[in-house]
């Protein structure tokens, strides 16, 4: 499916990113015939979209930014055992980018975020079973509802801000007792005494080959892969004419930037300064663990989603900001052992794969950018998706097959574009 170098072909587009987000924009741009190259460096589907926690969340309406959340940030950077984590040595660095974070969580920027999200991920599944139904893959997602817990009514009015913002924008829950998660999931550990389910989501039996049945199909459509890093963006004027890679320059008559942590360090190169940070997100799968569950279940006070999959139990969860370069941490996915020891008790830990660590973008508002550039004729993105990359991958690819096409997006993508940083953009 891959190639070492691309001709110069000034009628094709370049998608930068062969993650689930680059490889859904391939397909939408494949199947309306236009000519495709997708750079690189590492296998299809590979990085984040391989490490997903497989849920598809119609209902992941609600930002990060919440009010109240100026007060957990010394805990963030103390405890390095919390659920978000922000180590020393990284304090410096994050700092504007927490400042942002922080002033997303004003009432009226959470609603107007909101507002946005709804528009983005309530036609998630819908939008998964049309690309998968195109390429003869729907085995690849089930409708299976998803499953919070909480351990008793104070917990749950905690989250009371998220599930009322959810109830605003249209999202269908259902609070159930201890007798209705029985019903449920009945191994679910007795301390959980509260659900609320969520009938609408769904999820994916495996992410890698959620992501690489749709890059077998774009290749199979004639698509290029180049297993090469782009380095810079080629430009004339305040035109993009294509990619710079190690082998030179290649031509394209438009280039889409889906390269996802590394977006940022690519826009660079033409004047873009975009607030994104990397959440290092972290899981473990457990082939024997012994437990059977229908569905994501999400205890709430974890923050981890347990799926069963393909490749066993997977447990997904813990995020940590400290950047591109450190290495991962075994303390932090070992908290994962824990998670799933709590929420599912009779769970066997001791077989477990090797733990994962990936870099899931995230800009302070919760939002991705997508969208044709202003400043740049040529220029699309689609980036920052932060933990939710599989839910909005196949909307973000027919937005920008409709774009790239002449055609109108099926949302309002106001809010996602890249000019709403516009103070940071030089």
């Amino acid at each position: 499916m891959t190639r070492t170098s691309a001709k110069d072909d000034d009628d094709s587009i370049a998608v930068v990113g062969a993650g689930i987000i680059g490889l859904s924009i391939a397909w939408n741009l494949v199947r309306r015939g236009m000519r495709v190259v997708i750079y690189d460096p590492n296998e299809p589907g590979s990085g984040c979209s391989a490490g997903s926690a497989g849920a598809i969340s119609p209902g992941s309406v609600v930002p990060l930014a919440m009010p109240g959340l100026l007060a957990s940030v010394p805990g963030m950077m103390l405890d390095s055992g919390r659920a978000l984590h922000i180590p020393a040595r990284y304090w410096f660095k994050v700092l504007p980018w927490l400042t942002a974070f922080v002033a997303e969580a004003r009432p009226s920027r959470v609603r107007a975020n909101a507002d946005a999200l709804t528009n983005l991920y309530r036609p998630a599944l819908e939008h998964h079973r049309a690309l998968l139904g195109e390429i003869g893959a729907l085995d690849l997602i089930r409708p299976t509802g998803q499953l919070h817990l909480y351990r008793n009514d104070r917990q749950l009015r905690g989250s009371q801000q998220d599930w009322a913002i959810r109830a605003a924008h249209g999202v269908k829950f259902e609070t159930v007792d201890r007798g209705g998660i029985d019903a449920l999931e009945p191994q679910v550990g007795k301390d959980y005494q509260i659900g609320v389910f969520l009938p609408d989501a769904g999820m994916s039996v495996n992410p890698h080959r959620h992501a690489t049945t749709i890059g077998e199909a774009v290749a199979r459509a004639g698509a290029e892969f180049v297993r090469e890093r782009v380095v810079q963006l080629a430009r004339s004027g305040q035109t993009v004419t294509g990619v710079v890679t190690g082998r030179g320059k290649m031509s394209h008559r438009a280039v889409v930037v889906a390269a996802g942590a590394w977006s940022t360090t690519l826009l660079r190169t033409i004047g873009y300064r975009v607030p994104l940070e990397t959440q290092r997100g972290y899981h473990v799968d457990f082939k024997a663990s012994g437990i059977s569950l229908s569905r994501p279940i999400v205890p709430a006070d974890r923050k981890v989603f347990i799926t069963p999959m393909e490749t066993g139990l997977r447990v997904a969860g813990t995020v940590e900001l400290a950047g591109l370069d450190a290495p991962p941490s075994e303390g932090r996915a070992r908290l994962l052992y824990n998670d799933l020891a709590a929420a599912l008790p009779s769970a066997r830990l001791d077989r477990p794969d090797p733990f994962w660590m990936g870099h899931r973008p995230c800009l302070p508002d919760s939002m991705p950018v997508i969208g044709a550039s202003a400043k740049w004729k040529g220029l699309h993105l689609a980036f920052g998706h932060g933990h939710l990359g599989l839910s909005a991958s196949a909307v973000t690819g027919d937005i920008v097959g409709r774009i790239l096409a002449g055609e109108r997006a099926a949302i309002d993508i106001a809010p996602f574009r890249i000019e709403r940083f516009r103070e940071r953009v030089v």
